[in-house]
């Protein structure tokens, strides 16, 4: 089953760090990722740019509105994300747990739907009579 290990960080925190401290988190997670890659469970990684480049839409009563930045003001930003496929969730919360995120952030984990309103039927998605 493949799960989604987001990592909500403060952003702030990263500029304040050395470059000493930088350094030893970047070689965090690349050791994270490698073991991911190596176990054979890493499907894709990315990571995000800052919240400042962040563009926000919505429609309400029919009127786009348009905002810089994300749409909830909070302490913690998503800055990335981990795709795995592993046997059960047991499975991801243990590679959750390894992530240098859960050291000074939230690593939330949640399960993937297979396939899109375009590559299942939609009776898939609706809920029963």
């Amino acid at each position: 089953m493949k799960y989604l290990l987001m990592d909500y960080v403060e952003e702030k925190g990263w500029p304040e760090l050395s470059k000493e401290d930088q350094t030893r988190w970047l070689g965090a997670y690349k050791a994270y990722m490698q073991a991911m890659a190596d176990a054979g469970v890493l499907e894709d990684s990315k990571g995000l740019q800052p919240t400042t480049t962040a563009t926000t839409l919505r429609i309400r009563d029919g009127k786009t509105q348009v905002q810089d930045g994300p749409f909830a003001d909070t302490k913690e930003q998503l800055g990335g994300f981990h795709l795995i496929e592993v046997d059960d969730l047991d499975a991801a919360l243990a590679w959750a747990a390894r992530s240098p995120t859960a050291l000074h952030g939230t690593v939330e984990v949640r399960p993937v739907v297979e396939g899109t309103f375009l590559t299942r039927d939609i009776a898939d998605f609706v809920k029963p009579a």
